[in-house]
């Protein structure tokens, strides 16, 4: 039993910190409406269209922003209080979620509409996502910061499983207008467990910075490809990014032309998916791992199980496959997220998740509209081959580059190289760090990398 707790407590521990507490409860409240609203939505344009080209399209316009923004909104991030942003993004999300709702509710909803409201939801979530991952180093702290992030995955993977299966019977129960309406009140959770955060309470706020923000965005830039150790996960999840994970833009024609199963067959679908990602993100915070090989065995893991998703036409085997899927989905983007995190100097943190944004979600219009025009002039089948093979070749280029780089890799367990000097301005009024902020976050823990005793994040 002691074991059993002290193995409980070293999974959860980051929810000892009461403001991340409440923001972890919040998003699994909000993410669980969110996963309700995408499932809805996506079935809302085929029931407008019955176009495989539609989804991919609405699926683009909602992420274009993201493409077009996201690096701008890494500056902003590092700039201004991240809970006053996160305030004003969840706020507009609310919004966007209770007008579609009310637009569905009436007879005159048109895909229009939906593609309007998807760009909204689009330029909020640029400016959200790249905040919201840099913020929860404020929140925990250094020390906790690994397993944070693995609990994040947990949080987002519990509302994969529970809104979907909620979406799937409401839109049968209470219609798509209904879940639309659920979802714009999820978000209270959100914004009252931000408004109830403790500012005193946060960790070691980096100074905000002032300046040209197109500088800004090079100097992220600049840092992060002259950086083997985050240049190498950008180009992993460059290719796995763009192609791989907008798979899911494929899960509602799988379920309809190659399953043939109704909503509740896609809500299973999507489901069985996040059972793999929650046991993956729950081992993950609590073995602590985030090393290059675990980032590659995710990177292949997922693309060979993405292969076998492309062969299979029974439920029998779609299933488990999924949670498969699902597993390695979670290993490589968790692994991913944390040793960017680690290796980012926190002035510039922002900025260096904004590159993880862009091209995990910011991808997302090229990927789903390549994705939706090619399941329109063939199989569903052969469109998913096609984004394994195009994985495939992402993770030889990653391991091209690795081998050319290995000499100016930082070892695994070692301290990341500092940064080098920014051209950048403090902004007067804001505190100024303490010494030892820098070296101490991405110092220790990348020493926690391979401590099996300490959770490791995605």
């Amino acid at each position: 039993m002691r074991l059993g707790a002290a193995s409980t407590r070293r999974t959860f521990r980051a929810l000892a910190n009461r403001n991340y507490r409440l923001f972890w409860t919040g998003q699994v409240v909000s993410l669980t409406g969110t996963w309700m609203q995408r499932l809805a939505q996506a079935w809302l344009v085929l029931e407008l269209t019955d176009s495989p080209f539609a989804l991919g399209l609405i699926t683009t316009i909602q992420f274009l922003p993201i493409m077009t923004t996201s690096l701008f909104a890494g500056v902003l991030a590092d700039r201004f209080p991240k809970r006053r942003i996160l305030l004003v993004t969840q706020s507009v999300m609310m919004v966007q979620s209770l007008v579609l709702a009310i637009l569905a509710s009436t007879p005159y909803i048109r895909v229009e509409h939906i593609y309007i409201l998807a760009g909204i939801l689009g330029i909020a979530s640029a400016v959200d996502n790249p905040t919201r991952q840099s913020f929860i180093v404020e929140m925990v702290g250094p020390d906790d910061l690994p397993n944070a992030v693995a609990l994040n995955s947990t949080q987002f993977n519990t509302a994969r499983i529970a809104g979907p299966s909620l979406g799937g019977v409401g839109i049968a129960v209470i219609g798509v207008a209904g879940c639309f309406y659920l979802n714009a009140f999820s978000y209270l959770a959100t914004l009252i467990g931000l408004l109830m955060m403790r500012e005193s309470e946060l960790f070691n706020v980096p100074a905000r910075v002032t300046g040209n923000m197109f500088k800004q965005v090079g100097a992220g830039l600049s840092y992060s490809l002259r950086t083997p150790d985050i240049a190498l996960v950008l180009l992993l999840m460059a290719m796995l990014g763009t192609f791989g994970y907008n798979f899911t833009v494929l899960l509602p024609l799988i379920a309809t032309y190659v399953l043939h199963s109704g909503e509740l067959g896609f809500g299973i679908l999507t489901s069985a998916m996040a059972v793999g990602s929650l046991g993956s993100a729950l081992w993950i915070a609590h073995s602590g791992r985030a090393t290059r090989r675990t980032l590659f065995i995710g990177a292949i893991g997922f693309t060979i199980a993405l292969l076998v998703l492309g062969i299979s036409e029974w439920w029998a085997l779609t299933l488990p496959v999924l949670v498969v899927l699902g597993l390695f989905s979670i290993v490589f983007t968790a692994t991913a997220n944390t040793r960017l995190q680690l290796m980012a100097p926190p002035e510039m943190r922002g900025r260096v998740m904004s590159l993880y944004t862009l091209l995990f979600a910011g991808t997302t219009p090229v990927g789903s509209l390549v994705i939706g025009w090619l399941a329109e002039h063939q199989s569903v089948q052969a469109t998913v081959l096609e984004m394994a093979g195009l994985c495939a070749l992402g993770v030889a280029i990653a391991t091209t580059y690795l081998r050319l780089n290995a000499t100016r890799l930082t070892p695994e367990g070692a301290r990341p190289p500092a940064a080098a000097p920014v051209a950048e301005v403090p902004d007067a009024a804001a505190p100024m760090p303490a010494a030892d902020v820098r070296p101490a976050g991405p110092a220790s823990l990348v020493e926690a990398t391979d401590d099996e005793d300490d959770p490791q994040v995605a």
